[in-house]
This record gives structure tokens, sequence and C-alpha cells, in this order.
């Protein structure tokens, strides 16, 4: 029996690939990472439309049910994005304040 939330899952799972799809068509991703969001987004459907694919590593790992093994992975994988979406707005802030500074060293010698 299909769910709702199944059903959304599908659409979401679906217009994430034609967006990753869309994208690819822009360049704005390269082949490998346009495979990899397919891939991703592959998994995302099969999970939502199978759920009980996962519960032998539910039990395996002693969660009550695979809903709060969902829960912790995709806290994890939150917190994973967040960070590495962190590090890499400090890496750009660096970047620009050092452009910065020899835009304006230049500029000062010059007068």
């Amino acid at each position: 029996m299909v769910l709702g939330v199944q059903i959304a899952g599908l659409l979401f799972g679906l217009f994430m690939m034609y967006y990753s799809f869309v994208n690819y068509k822009k360049n704005e991703f390269m082949l490998k990472e346009f495979i990899f969001w397919v891939v991703v987004w592959v998994l995302f459907i099969i999970i939502t439309l199978f759920p009980f694919v996962l519960d032998p590593l539910s039990k395996s790992l002693n969660f009550a049910r695979t809903f709060d093994l969902l829960i912790i992975v995709g806290f994890i994988g939150l917190m994973l994005a967040i960070f590495y979406t962190y590090s890499i707005s400090k890496k750009n802030k660096r970047q620009i304040e050092s452009v910065v500074r020899e835009i304006a060293l230049s500029k000062a010698k010059k007068k």
C-alpha cells in the first residue's frame, strides 16, 4: 500500500532528478556530478517506496523503527552538509580578503 508520504517522496525524487538534469544541461554540473546526484535520487526513491529494505540494517543497529534510523542518518547528513558549507565559506572569505588586500595595495602604490 502506497502512502501519501511515499507519493510525495517519489514526486520529490523525480523532480530533483529532473533538476539535476537541467543543471547538467546548463553545464553547471559535470557528468560525474550528474551521475552522483542521479544515483542519490534513485536511492532516495527506492528507500521512499520500499522502506522495509532498511529493516535488516535498523535491526542490526538496534533501532526500534526504521524511521529512527532515517532520522539519525538525515541529521548526520545535514550536519556534514552544514560543516562542509561553513568550511567552503571560510575558504572563500579568505580568498576574497586576499584579493581585496592586493587590489588596495596596488591602488595605494599608484598614488
